[in-house]
């Protein structure tokens, strides 16, 4: 006689252990009970079927009862609730939800797989209609219907991790104003402070309202809208609210069944998987797991763990005998363009359990820096002092994140050190990675701490710095530091530092610091082998340290002093801004710029502020993309002030300033009088011409500058934007003059001609020719340095826009701006040519 195996609950959990059973065994008799309409579906995809980025809504069902039964011959009963288990007698009690009949199934083996169920706390106005969950299909397709039909314009999340990150780029994307509200000091828990800074700077980039340290109250009615009231007692104005504050297991029918509950308050099970009832085993969002690195009871709802544990108990059942050796909650979420990835124990949780550890911060790029597209990833690896050994990972950049967490993954499940990272030989080609991998350099920073080799210092040491015992020695070029420096840093260029060491005390203490690292190691290096015996490097530079201080400044805003950070809506935004200086008597003014083209909106906003007085506030609408970037550099320049940037579906919206503020210009007298300005080293170029000679002359220039130091912008117009093109023919969408003026010109630059002797496209041929033999880049390899060594390639957004020229058309690297853009690196160097 066959045995049969219950199954209460599908999804990632039971769906995996049903068809788990049938390869392993052809004779089972396996009933699937669900108690809804869907037994497996891609839960994690449902964030973007709201966002139209999945747009069929039959690609998230995964597994259909039917497929199940044609395929592996499972009886699958859904609307069928298991409501309670008799272990005695070895059978569960079922109720058909559509008809409302109980009966019973006796069971051999039961598996229980409930899931866990989206924590709605008990506060005022949570029944709302307005106010949503997302667990299932079924909610999913409220929201959608709602965001559909209803057409809202602004939306609050409640809950920074997955599921409330996901929700607020998707409805983002929908064009709804979104607002996230986290009672923790940061989103993504999974992550250490310093790492979520990066990440809440990059969403308020995006035009993401946070809220953090701050949680919800109440949902209340006003007029057509709700108001969210938080703990703080600011309010929120919005048109519907998602709450994704966590989950909680379901572990009612296992608790009446008498199974026992662990610490963490999901159902205890064994490292086979099986409950306090050796018949019933347990599995997925409901049950207590080991954690992986610490050995601690914990509870870590992922559908990868669940996966597994699926296959587990169904292999056990079959009698296998399979363990499940923990779970290290290894995870990667995705915020607009930016990857946010973990994997292992993290310094916090580490600092709870009073563990010693070590840490570092790299930072590198995806793939190697000559090729195009390269992007950076900051890297914070937690090992153990004693032998090295990984304890857990987290990164923050853009391409290549899950590439390189998935190392780190295995990593930590294999117990390896960070000396087997040094060893690692990983994939290695231009477009894909470099020599020395991301992980290969992590290794080798924990390697050097561990050895000795050098000291590292980190961002929470700085506010405590007695300046009498310790130097704070920045090694970046003077042009770096007009970016910002740490409080009370000297600067002394790394090429300087040996010619300069007789300028510091070998007595005192110093904290060393670039832009990321690098150079900082280098500078310890040479410090300590010339007498000085207290030296650390800061670790993740000046780029991890700016990111915590930018977060923190956004943090202790006054919402008073910063009124469109917390408006409700943008109407109020404006009156927010009206407000905000109204003590100094300004007056606002308001200028429609769209429509036009550059330089058209930054002539228009200086002819406005010219007829304003210090203290008035101007708003601009404008639709010009290369506007954002221009009125930047045009306030910096000009001595105005930027209030706010945001980025709207089709317009950008900016309030200046005229003239500092309070704060602005306490900083500029405060920087007068303890420290000279750094000397302009800039060099900028407008690159007119479209010949190849003339574009050779252009990059060997640039990466001459760029070589000594300089900070170098080629500002690309007319006939010179045929050099940015990429080669061959790039769909996009054009009109007829447009194509006429594409087919043309030189469609990238392996088609440029000479100025003279160009004899009908021999001449270029000659002269590459000639290059090659004598050892000389040609013009792909002089562009590629160039994006390489930092300098900065704008193509003008005014001939774009004439030439239909399309951004995607353009390589890697570029920026679209205008004549502000130009003329504000101009102001910043001290040589500018025209080619």
């Amino acid at each position: 006689m066959s045995k049969k195996v219950v199954i209460v609950g599908g999804v990632a959990g039971g769906a995996s252990t049903a068809a788990r059973l049938r390869r392993m065994d052809e004779d089972l008799e396996i009933i699937m009970l669900e108690k809804g309409e869907y037994i497996s579906f891609a839960n994690c995809g449902l964030p973007y079927h709201i966002g139209g980025v999945i747009e069929e809504r039959e690609k998230l069902l995964v597994q259909t009862p039917q497929s199940m039964q044609e395929r592996f011959k499972i009886d699958v009963r859904i609307q069928h609730q298991a409501v309670k288990i008799n272990r005695e007698q070895k059978f569960v009690e079922i109720k058909d939800l559509k008809s409302g009949e109980i009966y019973k199934e006796s069971y051999d083996k039961l598996v229980l797989s409930p899931g866990a169920e989206p924590i709605k706390p008990p506060l005022p106005g949570l029944d709302f209609p307005e106010v949503f969950t997302l667990r299932n299909i079924p909610d999913t397709d409220k929201i959608k219907n709602f965001v559909d039909n209803k057409k809202p314009t602004r939306a609050v999340v409640v809950g920074g991790g997955f599921i409330g990150l996901e929700m607020a780029e998707n409805l983002h994307e929908r064009g709804i104003e979104v607002s996230v509200v986290e009672m923790m000091d940061q989103l993504m828990g999974s992550l250490d402070y310093e790492m979520a800074a990066m990440l809440h700077n990059h969403l308020r980039t995006k035009g993401i309202d946070l809220h953090l340290g701050d949680g919800i109250a109440a949902v209340e009615e006003a007029d057509q809208r709700k108001i969210v009231k938080l703990q703080s007692g600011r309010t929120i104005k919005t048109d519907m609210i998602i709450l994704s504050i966590g989950v909680s297991p379901r572990t009612e029918l296992a608790e009446e069944a008498g199974l026992e509950i662990g610490s963490s308050k999901g159902i205890k099970v064994n490292e086979y998987l099986q409950t306090s009832d050796p018949s019933i085993y347990a599995i997925g969002d409901a049950i207590e797991v080991k954690d992986l690195v610490t050995g601690q009871a914990v509870r870590i709802p992922l559908a990868g763990p669940a996966n597994k544990q699926g296959r587990i108990a169904a292999d056990n059942i079959c009698g296998r005998k399979e363990k499940y050796k923990g779970t290290q909650g290894t995870s990667i979420a995705k915020a607009f363009d930016l990857s946010i990835a973990s994997t292992g124990v993290s310094e916090k949780k580490l600092q709870d359990l009073k563990w010693d550890y070590k840490v570092i911060h790299i930072n590198s790029n995806n793939h190697a820096g000559y090729y195009p597209g390269a992007v950076p990833m900051m890297i914070k690896l937690i090992f153990a002092p004693e032998n090295g050994r990984v304890l857990g990972a987290q990164i923050v950049g853009y391409d290549g994140v899950d590439k390189r967490i998935d190392v780190l993954a295995a990593a930590v499940r294999q117990e390896m050190d960070v000396f087997d990272l040094q060893e690692l030989e990983l994939a290695y080609a231009p477009p894909f990675g470099s020599a020395k991998d991301p992980v290969n350099m992590a290794g080798f920073a924990a390697g050097n701490l561990l050895k000795g080799v050098v000291d590292t210092a980190y961002w929470q040491e700085l506010e405590n710095i007695n300046p009498e015992e310790t130097v704070i020695l920045d090694v970046r070029e003077e042009v770096e530091t007009q970016l910002g420096s740490i409080k009370d840093s000297i600067n002394i260029p790394l090429n300087d530092l040996r010619d300069n060491l007789d300028r510091l005390d070998p007595a005192k203490e110093y904290i060393v610091y670039c832009a990321v690292g690098l150079r900082g190691y280098i500078a310890a290096r040479i410090m300590q082998q010339n007498g000085f015996s207290k030296v650390r490097n800061l670790s993740g530079g000046y780029k991890l340290y700016k990111a915590v201080q930018d977060d923190q400044e956004q943090v202790i805003e006054d919402p008073a002093e910063a009124g469109y950070n917390s408006a409700e809506s943008p109407e109020e935004a404006k009156q927010a801004s009206k407000d905000m200086l109204k003590h100094s008597r300004g007056t606002v003014v308001e200028l429609d710029a769209c429509g036009l083209q550059c330089p058209g909106p930054i002539m228009q906003v200086y002819k406005k502020m010219e007829k304003m007085e210090n203290g008035d506030i101007l708003e601009v609408t404008a639709t010009d993309p290369g506007f954002m970037q221009d009125i930047k550099a045009w306030a910096k320049n000009t001595g105005n002030t930027v209030l706010k940037i945001e980025e709207l579906a089709d317009k950008i919206e900016v309030t200046l300033l005229k003239g500092q503020s309070t704060a602005d210009q306490q900083g500029k007298k405060l920087a007068k009088n303890t420290a000279s300005q750094p000397v302009q080293k800039g060099k900028s170029m407008i690159v007119f011409s479209g010949e190849l000679d003339k574009a050779i002359a252009s990059f060997i220039i640039a990466n001459g500058a760029a070589a000594m130091g300089n900070q170098v912008t080629l500002f690309f117009t007319f006939w010179g934007l045929n050099i940015l093109r990429k080669d061959g023919p790039v769909k996009a969408d054009k009109n007829m003059m447009e194509k006429m003026f594409a087919k043309m010109m030189p469609q990238g630059s392996k088609k440029l001609p000479l100025s003279n002797m160009n004899m009908m496209g021999i001449g270029p041929q000659m002269i590459r020719g000639i290059m090659e033999k004598k050892g000389i880049d040609s013009l792909e390899e002089l562009i590629e340095n160039a994006v390489d060594n930092g300098v900065r390639l704008v193509a003008c957004q005014m001939t774009m826009d004439m030439l239909g020229i399309k951004k995607e058309e353009l390589i890697s690297g570029v920026e679209v701006g205008g004549v502000a853009t130009f003329l504000g690196s101009a102001d910043e160097s001290n040589m500018s040519l025209f080619i």
